[in-house]
């Protein structure tokens, strides 16, 4: 796939994420109660998606996060966020200067789109909107969004990507 081409696909995959993270969380940051210890039982005062399916619970929630995952360190949310900008410059910066294998591309842009979709809420809504809600086999998994998702398959992406060869006369360094 030649090199225009494949940034074609990365730019619009980076904007198709982007507006639909930034629209799902504006849908039911507007149309969906906060979830709160009055929402006890499913759907958890959200949108039932399936029941007791192989035993897993799904539903569209309206769940806030001021923290960084699982909501850890939101007493800090300042520092958060400088870092969140941080780390987005810092992951920009290696994609577009230093990154040499392309086939990192989409997952470098999916771990930006959606730390840079997480950061605009913090500016819309003072919080992250989270929405996604599973129970696993009585196992509440923490509520998530699509940022979170687009975050989590960039990085097991580059985890599992395999290395790029070395051509002739590259330093193997």
């Amino acid at each position: 796939m030649s090199k225009p081409r494949n940034l074609q696909i990365t730019i619009f995959l980076a904007i198709t994420v982007f507006l639909l993270d930034i629209g799902t969380k504006y849908y039911v940051s507007q149309y969906l109660p906060q979830m709160g210890p009055q929402h006890m039982w499913f759907p958890y005062g959200g949108i039932a998606v399936f029941k007791n399916f192989f035993g897993i619970d799904f539903s569209i929630v309206h769940a806030i996060n001021r923290g960084a995952a699982w909501g850890i360190l939101s007493q800090y949310q300042q520092i958060l966020l400088v870092g969140r900008i941080i780390l987005i410059v810092a992951v920009a910066a290696y994609a577009l200067f230093f990154n040499k294998n392309r086939s990192y591309d989409i997952p470098l842009a999916l771990i930006i789109t959606g730390a840079s979709a997480n950061v605009f809420d913090y500016f819309i809504y003072g919080h992250v909107v989270d929405m996604f809600y599973f129970i696993f086999w009585g196992y509440h998994y923490p509520v998530f969004n699509i940022a979170d998702s687009a975050i989590c398959i960039g990085v097991a992406w580059l985890i599992f990507s395999p290395k790029q060869e070395q051509g002739v006369g590259e330093d193997a360094t």
